[in-house]
């Protein structure tokens, strides 16, 4: 295991040459112990408002919320790229709203973000450079902004993403 930061770029290298290590982490000594097993990827999901903060459903979990353990997740893990889930209607309202919470996850220490839905948000963010993940097809692949043109890790749907950038 190297002690260097994993990087968007760095998972794009690693994709295929090695298997990816993603775990879910909610608060600092579950991201200490992830990162310290050699987890690539720390995913600081939603679900903690079901785990950890006892609500009915993911649904009822705020940005706030999100960005309390994306805080705590970001300064227990030295090596492991951080991935903030934007919860239900963080992206929906408008495609500013969607930008500027994006930034906001950036901000408390995620490297990307994961989005489902809200297509015309999604695409804003990445036209705006925050890195995302986005489980459309259920394998959680990380996306990366370059300038206007969309970037799929994978290359399944790369074409679909490039015609979604340009608006088509």
């Amino acid at each position: 295991m190297t002690a260097r930061k994993v990087t968007v770029p760095a998972v794009r290298a690693m994709k295929s040459s090695q298997r990816i290590g993603m775990i879910t982490a909610y608060d600092f000594p579950s991201a200490r112990l992830a990162d310290a097993a050699g987890s690539d990827i720390i995913l600081v999901g939603d679900s903690l408002g079901m785990v950890i903060l006892g609500y009915p459903d993911t649904l009822s979990v705020t940005v706030d919320d999100m960005l309390h353990h994306t805080r705590a997740v970001a300064r227990g893990a030295m090596r492991a790229l951080i991935v903030g889930d934007m919860p239900y209607l963080s992206y929906h309202v408008s495609v500013e709203e969607s930008v500027r919470n994006a930034g906001r996850f950036i901000q408390s220490g995620a490297q990307a973000v994961k989005i489902e839905g809200g297509k015309p948000s999604r695409i804003r963010v990445i036209e705006n450079g925050a890195r995302r993940r986005d489980p459309g097809d259920g394998t959680h692949r990380p996306h990366a902004a370059i300038g206007e043109r969309v970037r799929r890790i994978q290359g399944a749907g790369e074409r679909r993403g490039r015609r979604a950038a340009a608006g088509r």
